[in-house]
């Protein structure tokens, strides 16, 4: 299961960072470098979607969201 948790926009919309939170079997890295390698698909589907809406399509660039790993370590140390 893949939950898209954050997207930040550059603030011309012409670039938007897309955060990923993985959960399963796949290891998390792999499956952002294979929605990666699929981004100007993404990309195309976004265009058709919010092309009358905005002046250009942003470029998309995938990450890993950590923040639940964080969050997990930091509760571990404070228990500590």
């Amino acid at each position: 299961m893949v939950t898209v948790t954050v997207v930040r926009p550059a603030p011309d919309f012409s670039f938007a960072k897309v955060y990923l939170s993985v959960f399963g079997k796949m290891e998390p890295k792999e499956c952002v470098d294979l929605i990666s390698a699929h981004a100007k698909m993404v990309r195309g589907e976004l265009g058709k979607r919010i092309g009358k809406q905005l002046r250009i399509t942003p470029e998309i660039a995938f990450y890993v969201d950590d923040s639940l790993d964080y969050a997990e370590e930091i509760d571990k140390i404070l228990k500590e």
